[in-house]
């Protein structure tokens, strides 16, 4: 017999609370948490504890060479996380964040490596979900942004389309029904110039390129 994650209600989470406790305190003790996000339902666990770290990557059979993005509050709570933030970052953080847009850091010096996956680069986005954003701002510390699939399957898009053998793994499912689902974060990396797109997604390409002139062309 499987055993079923506990579930709590999307509009509870949002609504602070003993459902907000509830979920930021299984994360804390290095649970796994399922959430939706502005696109698919992502797989949260501490970003700052190796052992959360671990058994994320064991659930969802994830390679080890593969490094773990994460969702932040805000622009501040990338200190702790990344070497430097470029001035393209900022312009792009400015126009889309919060939303869909993963930006590829240099990672803060003594960065797990099981957080990076020994790349010396870190991704991060502030999400525009109400509930990724209320567990952000809560915890207090980096969550992850990966999806809540098996390694190389397809991205659920609803808790009910969290795979079986996943969803045993899972401490907690924050239910907030059906996700837009369609093309995932955008993957940018910062640390070249210009950036580059890692992996296109909801913010296309032009849209990145048309921001970052834009902003050009306010300072002249």
């Amino acid at each position: 017999m499987t055993r079923a994650p506990e579930k709590v209600k999307a509009e509870d989470v949002v609504a602070g609370g003993a459902a907000l406790d509830r979920v930021v305190e299984a994360l804390r003790r290095d649970g796994l948490v399922a959430y939706p996000t502005e696109t698919f339902y992502g797989l949260g666990a501490n970003a700052a504890s190796p052992l959360a770290l671990d058994r994320l990557y064991e659930a969802k059979g994830r390679p080890e060479a593969l490094p773990v993005s994460v969702i932040v509050a805000d622009a501040a709570a990338l200190a702790p996380l990344v070497a430097e933030v470029p001035i393209s970052a900022r312009k792009l953080m400015d126009a889309f964040w919060p939303g869909p847009l993963t930006l590829v850091f240099r990672a803060a010096p003594g960065l797990s490596d099981r957080l990076t996956a020994g790349t010396g680069r870190i991704g991060a986005r502030v999400s525009s979900h109400p509930v990724a954003a209320a567990l952000a701002a809560r915890c207090g510390f980096p969550i992850t942004a990966t999806s809540a699939n098996l390694s190389g399957a397809p991205e659920a898009s609803s808790a009910g389309a969290i795979d079986p053998a996943l969803r045993e793994a899972l401490d907690l499912v924050v239910d907030g029904g059906p996700t837009p689902g369609g093309p995932a974060s955008t993957i940018l990396d910062v640390t070249v110039d210009p950036p580059r797109v890692l992996r296109a997604g909801r913010v296309t390409e032009s849209e990145i390129e048309a921001a970052l002139k834009q902003s050009s062309r306010a300072k002249e």
